[in-house]
């Protein structure tokens, strides 16, 4: 398995970071490309950037392996934002100033990226995320940042359509915790249910550490509510959801955000069937149909299987993305170079570039890539390889 801490210093199996479009000292035609790397690896919103590291460090070793980009190694420069906004604030200022990072894979959460994204592009440094609040890409504001993953509009629309268009009910019960991915999330959703004639009997944020989230379950079913959807990257809050469900025998379903199929969510169950009728948020590449993966995602557990990368307790769309993003990025900077402007051309041309995770096509006026269509509903209790059947109606 690839460990975190690797840091290649020209090796074959190294990681290394770019040089910014900024001005900088001339570098050997074997020095390392240095990538910044922001992922949570600790916390209550570290789920995501787990599962998505195994899949980078695992794309770089490989890259490495085969040559690096161009002869030049990848050296990954990682910097746990610990879940925390100003960490990662403050991670953004040691790679982009004095590590010279010419790109920055991340922030990978969404509250996170918020405040860090303004800074990044104050560096003029090209930006790859995963996060999906909308606010994150604009051309005008952050010309050099953009999205491998699908919007919140998208995610929303997705579970939306399944609970109305599928499930047929009417009252649903919105809850999230105080993240800005969170909150962000039940501001979108909300009007969008209202909009689609939905009556939303109940909506709130709650502080992803309360122990005890009874009285706002009780709230819900006295309000009638006929589905819980959560917003929350926090596997121990959605866990409660599902335990506090369970222990009132509470026969909704619940739809929602991905990590609520998490192998982490799973290990905080009290009881298997708390699992059931609970339907998440996925992606149609990463999703079984008639007990089959695509071709390219089937390949892909394989490989993984193969570099004894651990995907059990993690979804494989995260480490999907992942390795995804790292090739994306080596793929500029093999065609473009480092600099920052020619970084930014070149993804600018990207069209319905295929990935495991999902399909990407970005332009100068559209730096969100990711297919409407490739955004689907799963059943979690079909947890297999970090995949999943796609939910019942599809």
């Amino acid at each position: 398995m690839v460990k975190r801490r690797q840091i290649l210093s020209g090796s074959a199996v190294g990681i290394a970071s770019l040089a910014s479009g900024l001005a900088s000292p001339a570098l050997a035609a074997n020095d390392p490309i240095k990538i910044g790397y922001l992922p949570a690896l600790t916390g209550p919103s570290s789920s995501t950037g787990i599962g998505i590291t195994r899949g980078t460090e695992l794309a770089v070793a490989e890259i490495n392996a085969g040559g690096g980009i161009n002869g030049r190694p990848i050296e990954l420069i990682i910097r746990d934002t610990q879940s925390d906004p100003t960490k990662a604030v403050n991670a953004v200022a040691e790679l982009t100033q004095r590590q010279r990072a010419s790109i920055i894979w991340g922030p990978l959460n969404s509250g996170e990226a918020l405040a860090a994204t303004p800074l990044i592009a104050r560096n003029n440094v090209p930006m790859l995320h995963p996060c999906w609040v909308d606010e994150l890409i604009d051309v005008k504001k952050y010309p050099m940042s953009f999205r491998n993953a699908p919007t919140n509009t998208q995610v929303g629309g997705g579970a939306n359509h399944y609970v109305m268009d599928v499930l047929k009910l009417k009252k649903v019960a919105v809850i999230s915790d105080t993240t800005g991915y969170g909150t962000a999330s039940v501001n979108t959703y909300v009007p969008m249910l209202r909009a689609k004639g939905a009556e939303v009997v109940y909506s709130n944020h709650v502080d992803a550490a309360n122990p005890d989230l009874r009285p706002e379950l009780m709230r819900m079913q006295a309000a009638g509510a006929e589905v819980i959807m959560p917003w929350s990257v926090n596997a121990g809050f959605l866990s409660r959801i599902l335990n506090t469900r369970g222990a009132m025998g509470w026969d909704v379903p619940v739809v929602g955000q991905t990590t609520l199929g998490s192998g982490q969510t799973r290990a905080l169950l009290e009881k298997p069937e708390f699992w059931n009728k609970v339907y998440s948020n996925n992606f149609r590449n990463c999703c079984y149909v008639d007990g089959r993966l695509p071709a390219s995602a089937a390949d892909y557990v394989e490989r993984l299987k193969r570099a004894r990368i651990q995907f059990g307790d993690t979804l494989l769309w995260w480490v999907a993305n992942g390795w995804d993003g790292m090739h994306i990025m080596a793929e500029a900077l093999k065609v473009a170079g480092t600099r920052a402007q020619d970084v930014v051309a070149y993804w600018q041309q990207v069209s319905r570039r295929p990935g495991v995770y999902g399909t990407i096509t970005w332009n100068a006026e559209q730096h969100n890539g990711f297919l409407d269509d490739e955004v689907v509903m799963c059943e979690v209790n079909s947890l297999r390889d970090g995949a999943f059947n796609l939910a019942p109606g599809y």
